[in-house]
């Protein structure tokens, strides 16, 4: 033995140096899993296009999955490749992704965005509320800490969201006091925590290192804190954690069903309603661009085809 760590611990390392999440550490490493044992457990080093091409081609026509699953399959692989291995081959450029279907989003009426937010209660309906009335996405909510809500701007600052970025949204005016109601029973539950030598929470880039108390300060707590106590995956340090994303969506597709809705709606239905009922307001698509975080206008452009404009309002002639 040398003592050099393994391919996945090395895996490990260098997304973790890279300040990926958790969630894209645990699919990589499993993606690469499935294609070392998809090829007889090979070493990667000892393949290359032809085994890739071959393990993508297994999954679109065996295992019938989607594009977006291909090609995140693709995109660990070429993580290992290029960033564990240093493998820089020609080949490399030449693997084709798959191409995502053009799918239009499911969007709530507002009535139906209504019926389902009725069907809800607590801390279930106070996080779908704050999804329809902020734009922002389901993780985004959940990894909201307290000083991200400002009362007196009623503004929301959204810290890393997709690709790393930060961006403002409105607080609802009509969210102020549940909110504040909430984060009252919130802190006097950090407050007892303290007392009891916990109270600390996660916090990214090192910066516990860097300010040993911020862990411990009511600024850094999560909005929506898990009921229990948990195992952080990467340090081993018990600690509260935010709430699971899991116990939104179960409450939500209850939701929908019990307000009699048969759209596919999930929470993420929600965002794609208040991007598609600002639009309908008469709100300008930049604004709205700008409040979801899109990098690309041509990525909000979708909901004008939800709204059936595209640019002009057509009458079908059996109307006229």
């Amino acid at each position: 033995m040398d003592g050099k760590p393994r391919l996945l611990d090395q895996m490990r390392e260098r997304i973790r140096l890279k300040h990926y999440s958790i969630r894209t550490e645990r699919v990589y490493c499993e993606w690469v899993k499935r294609f070392i044992r998809f090829h007889q457990y090979r070493h990667p080093q000892e393949m290359g296009a032809q085994e890739i091409e071959a393990f993508l081609t297994e999954l679109a026509v065996a295992r019938n999955v989607s594009a977006s699953t291909q090609n995140q399959a693709l995109s660990a692989l070429l993580f290992l490749y290029k960033e564990v291995l240093s493998i820089d081959l020609p080949w490399l450029a030449d693997v084709v992704r798959a191409k995502k279907p053009q799918r239009l989003p499911v969007v709530l009426t507002v009535e139906e965005v209504r019926s389902a937010l009725a069907q809800l209660e607590s801390e279930p309906w106070l996080v779908c509320s704050l999804l329809y009335g902020t734009g922002m996405r389901l993780m985004e909510a959940l990894r909201l800490r307290v000083k991200d809500v400002d009362f007196s701007r009623h503004e929301i600052l959204i810290r890393d969201g997709k690709g790393m970025k930060d961006r403002v949204t409105m607080l609802p005016r009509s969210l102020v006091q549940p909110l504040r109601r909430h984060l009252a029973v919130v802190k006097a539950i950090h407050d007892s925590e303290r007392e009891q030598g916990r109270g600390d929470v996660w916090l990214p880039f090192a910066l516990a290192r860097k300010y040993p108390k911020a862990p411990k300060e009511w600024g850094w707590q999560y909005v929506f804190p898990a009921s229990g106590l948990s195992v952080d995956p990467r340090s081993g340090v018990v600690r509260r954690h935010h709430l699971d994303e899991k116990r939104i969506q179960r409450a939500f597709k209850r939701a929908v069903r019990g307000a009699s809705i048969v759209k596919p709606a999930t929470p993420h239905t929600l965002r794609h309603s208040f991007a598609t009922h600002l639009l309908e307001s008469g709100q300008d698509i930049r604004t709205v661009q700008e409040l979801l975080g899109h990098s690309d206008v041509k990525t909000t452009m979708i909901y004008t085809h939800v709204l059936n404009r595209g640019g002009l309002s057509v009458l079908s002639p059996l109307d006229r």
